[in-house]
């Protein structure tokens, strides 16, 4: 469990020179974690630690890092951060549609690693916040956000979104009919943006078209502008 402002750890990795680099990472940055080197391993471990974050391999040897997403967020909603050596968009995009948060391919910095778990932990505490007095509905179409109680609803449906899903939709709503560059995009929900986010910006925008749009073909709310960014639609 969180202490002092720093999360609990689970590294998820088979290699043990990887898993050593990161756990020696954490241990310098002071951070409180516990390992693993399997996938059931991984999944007892994040039922009885109660990790505030996850960092996630996917070859594993026993059973593949997306099936272990898959069984842990039967009950967990603790951010996943990928670390693998997949970097094909499907293997990124099966990811994020089985529960992780974010993708880091392998090989990584330190500097980077960091930087992506500051900026989970951050979108973490914003969502955490409650604000009750400035809480308000959007409503756009069918599409509900209610920015109290943090859901997102099509129609009567309740729809499960990561937090930087929720975070790029939000952001989207509170900008509705301005496009926004991928820039402002990063530097808003990213908030270590480095250039590489770009397409990773990319692959979290059709995880979470998939989950809000009928058709991915003819999208409705969030509508794509070459070379530009995003702008969502507003619909009368």
């Amino acid at each position: 469990m969180m202490t002092n402002g720093k999360p609990y750890i689970l590294v998820v990795e088979d290699d043990a020179p990887v898993r050593n680099l990161i756990t020696t990472t954490l241990e310098s940055q002071n951070y409180k974690y516990m390992a693993a080197a399997n996938g059931n391993q991984a999944v007892m471990s994040a039922a009885s630690g109660s990790p505030d974050i996850i960092l996630m391999d996917l070859g594993l040897p026993d059973m593949d890092g997306v099936d272990v997403i898959k069984k842990i967020r039967t009950w967990s909603v603790a951010p996943i951060i990928v670390i693998s050596a997949r970097s094909d968009d499907h293997d990124k995009v099966d990811a994020l549609d089985a529960g992780a948060d974010d993708y880091l391919t392998k090989p990584f910095s330190v500097e980077e690693l960091l930087a992506r778990l500051r900026s989970t932990l951050r979108r973490v505490q914003y969502l955490m916040q409650k604000d009750e007095g400035n809480a308000s509905i959007f409503h756009n179409g069918e599409l509900t956000i209610d920015y109290g109680a943090g859901t997102v609803s099509i129609g009567d449906h309740e729809i499960h979104l990561m937090p930087l899903e929720y975070s790029l939709l939000c952001l989207l709503a509170k900008n509705v009919g301005k496009v926004l560059t991928y820039q402002f995009i990063l530097d808003k929900v990213w908030v270590n943006a480095i250039e590489s986010d770009r397409s990773s910006l990319r692959v979290y925008m059709a995880s979470l078209r998939k989950k809000i749009e009928k058709d991915k073909n003819h999208p409705q709310y969030i509508q794509t502008h070459i070379g530009v960014g995003y702008r969502m639609i507003r619909i009368s």
